[in-house]
């Protein structure tokens, strides 16, 4: 392999938390606005940090109605499931270099959707919402991760599904593989350097 380590979103990308977001979203611009918005309206949205979804919606005290949003998220039944094959991805990328997370994930909303699942044995770093004061697109949470794993970015790639994934990755002068299973929205992906159908594709990188 090419590269020291392999950086990954989760949102999208290792797991698929589209409706315990979207859904609770629906609710939140219902009781905000009084309007009710179809999955499909909310869509545009599953690629944007949390606090970005809130500037988006214009609501009054953000940090507030993002934080009743988690909860909602958090209470949300059918809750993050691990896309299929993952569970050969991991390990077997394991033998060969690092593994690491950079999300805008909470502490808490990590500890609940990734690790209890036992996921994070697989990582040997993770850079949340708290870690650093810019987010995504602003390359800061990236490069903290490399730091981190005390590797140049160069050394990484970075594993992502949405537009602020493929800029971070851009703006840290560190590879981008475009997490195509978990996409919404490509728009704006133009040049990545690695684009992957599916999780198992990932294993293409034990050959570089």
């Amino acid at each position: 392999m090419g590269f020291k380590a392999v950086i990954y979103d989760i949102d999208g990308t290792i797991l698929n938390t589209l409706n315990m977001n979207m859904y609770p979203l629906m609710r939140i611009i219902k009781e905000e606005t009084g309007e009710d918005w179809t999955f499909e309206q909310v869509l545009k949205f599953a690629p944007y940090p949390g606090m970005k979804v809130m500037e988006e919606l214009q609501v009054k005290d953000k940090e507030a109605v993002y934080a009743r949003w988690v909860k909602y998220v958090n209470e949300y039944e059918e809750g993050a499931a691990l896309y299929p094959g993952f569970e050969k991805v991991f390990p077997a990328i394991d033998q060969h270099c690092l593994q690491a997370v950079v999300s805008a994930k909470t502490a808490e909303q990590y500890e609940i959707d990734f690790c209890s699942k036992g996921l994070d044995r697989y990582m040997a770093a993770a850079v949340l919402a708290e870690d650093t004061k810019k987010h995504k697109p602003d390359p800061e949470p990236l490069l903290k991760c490399a730091e981190k794993l005390g590797i140049a970015p160069q050394e990484a790639i970075y594993i992502g599904d949405a537009f602020s994934d493929y800029q971070a990755a851009k703006n840290a002068n560190m590879a981008f593989g475009y997490a195509k299973w978990g996409s919404v929205a490509g728009d704006g992906i133009t040049e990545p350097d690695y684009v992957f159908e599916r999780p198992e594709d990932l294993l293409e990188l034990l050959i570089f």
